[in-house]
């Protein structure tokens, strides 16, 4: 199907691109992303990702906007507050861009139907807060073949990776979720906004290189940022051969959730991970 003439001048940045063009932008048209969480993260993704032309987005977020949620979650407004986040970001995507169908799952993501989701999709992006649902994702990605972004942030830190068949997945660098209450939520500890779109921009260009298959993604990577140094640390990782999930004697054979909320990146105590894997410096 080729591109109308409204599409040519819409993309026709993304045209003028070497690796990208016409073919790539239709790619990008021909693709559904499914964006796990439209909170701070899963903003700018879902922007950056209507604009540049994929064709379907699935959104899925169980909570209702509030007031606290403005100072990072650019995708909502207002007077959004007290409406489903799938909502109001659904209506901010067609105006973003008409091109762009957006599908509404306005539950939480559980074991029941982690599994059955992702399948739907061609690549997958988790920004949520807590780490059951980081794991979760992790595991339905690994056992559905989905390559997958991850990411998380917490008061001025932020770190993302990217998952591809045979490369490290979330389980690999850190092995299970922390206790609970072991690592300190966004409404304890606060989180700088800006540090949300930084991370949320990063997890949508790794989304759109993949889709156009241009560049180098994050795999075997961990890509941290601090704003109050202004610098960005990328960290080597290996997929971990005793990983309960990918490894060569997977322990983890069905999905299962955990009981822990947390905004953090990543679980804090050293024995979560595996003493062979470089540790990044994200917030924990």
């Amino acid at each position: 199907m080729a591109l109308n003439e409204d599409q040519i001048i819409r993309y026709s940045r993304h045209i003028l691109l070497k690796g990208v063009g016409g073919v790539g932008q239709q790619r990008l048209l021909d693709s559904r992303v499914l964006v796990v969480g439209a909170g701070g993260l899963g903003s700018p993704v879902a922007l950056y990702l209507a604009a540049s032309g994929v064709g379907t987005i699935g959104i899925v977020d169980a909570d209702e906007l509030e007031l606290s949620n403005l100072q990072r979650q650019v995708i909502h407004g207002t007077s959004d507050l007290g409406r489903a986040k799938v909502d109001s970001a659904a209506e901010r995507i067609a105006e973003v861009n008409p091109d762009v169908r957006v599908e509404k799952h306005p539950y939480r993501l559980n074991a029941e139907n982690a599994l059955r989701l992702v399948e739907q999709y061609d690549f997958i992006v988790e920004g949520t807060d807590n780490f059951p649902t980081k794991f979760l994702v992790n595991d339905a990605c690994v056992f559905a073949g989905k390559p997958f972004s991850i990411g998380g942030i917490l008061r001025f830190q932020g770190s993302t990776m990217t998952h591809l068949e045979g490369s490290a997945c979330y389980r690999c660098v850190f092995r299970r979720p922390p206790p609970k209450d072991a690592v300190p939520t966004c409404s304890q500890a606060g989180v700088f906004g800006a540090v949300a779109g930084m991370l949320g921009t990063v997890q949508a260009a790794e989304t759109v290189k993949y889709l156009v298959g241009v560049g180098e993604p994050l795999a075997n990577r961990v890509l941290s940022f601090d704003a109050l140094t202004m610098e960005w640390r990328r960290v080597e990782v290996k997929p971990d051969a005793g990983c309960p999930v990918c490894g060569e004697q997977p322990s983890i054979t069905e999905l299962v959730e955990a009981e822990q909320a947390s905004c953090a990146w990543q679980p804090s105590a050293a024995e979560n991970r595996p003493a062979t894997v470089s540790t990044p410096s994200a917030a924990s």
